[in-house]
């Protein structure tokens, strides 16, 4: 059972994380032994200890940033971890955006293995590599873990399999070397990691938010202040590309996204007349579920062999399944550019001084889908902001900025006990909304209220505001 003093540390500094169970990375219990909720109050208001940051030339300084995202603290060194699906990553930033190292470990071979993300399998392949993983990010960073100013680590929406294995390893490190350490939302990271590439992105912005397994349009009124507009109903278009790519009998090394962008190059996309999503539907959420059906039913007509793979393919065979991955991507990315179009139309209702759409995650480094959104923020006059492809995958420079970025701000937690149980059981989660829905981005297929078990990341923050005033 953790101790009253570990507790009531929770309800002081937990500022990310305050909500009315016990937050992470405070929240720990032996497995079986859980704190009844009665009890669990006693202790949180049992206590008024207090912990102070660590003093130092890489302490940074807590101060709001308010505007420019580089506002104080620019001597602060993070590391960032992140886990949360199928890469193990790394990577070390300082205050000002310096990228001092950046690691990743992929599962590309896993995934051609099992034809996509396999919990258990992932979980072992993370944890065999995280070690490594962390100790080259902080070697090419020529640093040390006594160095940091603070460890920033995923806790979700991802995999709680994976997601363990990261936060165990920042636990651990934050324990030992007595260093506070931030609890990140993995897709606003994503959205984040643009205000470190360029410097004059101040809020408000809209952000595009496309991944294998989101797809999320929020307005970003704030750090930590976010409104969602849209969400995915039912699959990502990350997933719809890895499933069109397996089907075709695409190499998944790299991933369905490049394969499918490849392909497509030779084939005819006006070929195969694949119905766009949601037409019908005049909001900003999305489906690919179905695309995914009509993709399929294409293959199994041209009879296609997805064993024999695209090398061994006769020229026929090629072009066929080129003009299905041409057509399947137009159609993909149609969808994107509707949904945007009217987010922009509604994110400028709210906030009229909107000047940029950020276009984030894994799929975000397409070119395709890049010079597509491109030209639907012209016709907006807005300006489009991608990162660098290897900053749209999944990264641990994404968690280290956003772990900068809360920290500045005063929100993150304490160092964790320098010795925990094997067995300790961690506030993770896996599905964890980013922001609260607008009033008509309400989707009847489904509703964010019935799928959610974790509050949003913005309810959260503005519980602990109203607290503090």
């Amino acid at each position: 059972m953790a101790s009253s003093s570990l507790l009531s540390l929770s309800a002081t500094f937990s500022r990310l994380h305050f909500v009315t169970k016990l937050s992470f990375p405070l929240a720990l219990r032996s497995v079986g032994r859980p704190v009844r909720r009665d009890r669990r109050r006693a202790l949180l208001s049992s206590s008024s200890s207090r912990w102070s940051p660590p003093s130092g030339p890489n302490s940074g300084s807590l101060v709001s940033c308010g505007g420019a995202a580089r506002a104080g603290g620019d001597d602060l060194v993070v590391l960032g971890i992140e886990t949360s699906c199928d890469d193990t990553a790394a990577a070390v930033v300082r205050g000002d955006g310096k990228i001092l190292s950046q690691v990743v470990s992929s599962q590309a071979d896993l995934l051609v293995l099992y034809g996509g993300v396999a919990p258990k399998m992932a979980e072992a392949a993370h944890a065999e590599a995280i070690d490594p993983v962390v100790e080259k990010a902080l070697s090419e960073a020529n640093l040390t873990a006594r160095d940091l100013s603070a460890v920033a680590v995923t806790i979700g929406p991802g995999l709680s399999l994976c997601l363990r294995v990261g936060v165990r390893k920042a636990r651990n490190i934050a324990g030992l070397f007595s260093k506070p350490i931030v609890g990140v939302h993995h897709m606003e990271a994503h959205a984040l990691v643009a205000r470190l590439v360029q410097q004059d992105l101040q809020f408000p912005f809209l952000a595009l938010l496309i991944s294998g397994g989101h797809n999320l349009l929020i307005l970003a009124q704030s750090l930590g202040q976010y409104v969602q507009l849209g969400t995915t109903i039912d699959d990502a278009i990350g997933e719809a590309y890895d499933k069109t790519a397996k089907w075709l009998g695409l190499d998944m090394r790299r991933s369905g996204g490049p394969a499918i962008e490849q392909l497509a190059l030779e084939g005819d996309a006006e070929s195969v007349k694949f119905s766009t999503p949601m037409k019908q539907h005049k909001d900003c959420n999305f489906s690919y579920a179905g695309l995914k059906t009509q993709v399929r039913l294409a293959i199994e007509s041209r009879k296609i062999n997805a064993q024999i793979p695209l090398s061994s393919a006769t020229t026929q065979d090629r072009s066929e399944r080129a003009d299905i991955a041409a057509s399947f991507q137009r159609v993909a990315v149609l969808h994107l550019e509707e949904r945007c179009e009217r987010a922009i139309d509604w994110a400028m209702e709210m906030e009229p001084s909107l000047k940029y759409l950020v276009v984030s995650g894994g799929v975000a480094s397409n070119k395709y889908v890049r010079s597509r959104l491109d030209q639907v923020v012209k016709r907006k006059s807005l300006e489009l902001v991608c990162p660098p492809a290897s900053l749209c995958t999944d990264n641990g420079v994404m968690i280290a900025w956003t772990g900068i970025e809360h920290f500045r701000m005063g929100r993150f937690d304490p160092p964790p006990p320098a010795e925990e149980p094997d067995d300790a059981m961690y506030d993770l989660r896996p599905r964890w909304p980013l922001g609260e829905e607008h009033v008509k981005g309400r989707s009847e297929a489904r509703s964010l209220r019935t799928a959610r078990i974790h509050p949003s990341l913005t309810s959260i923050i503005q519980e602990s505001l109203q607290k503090q005033s």
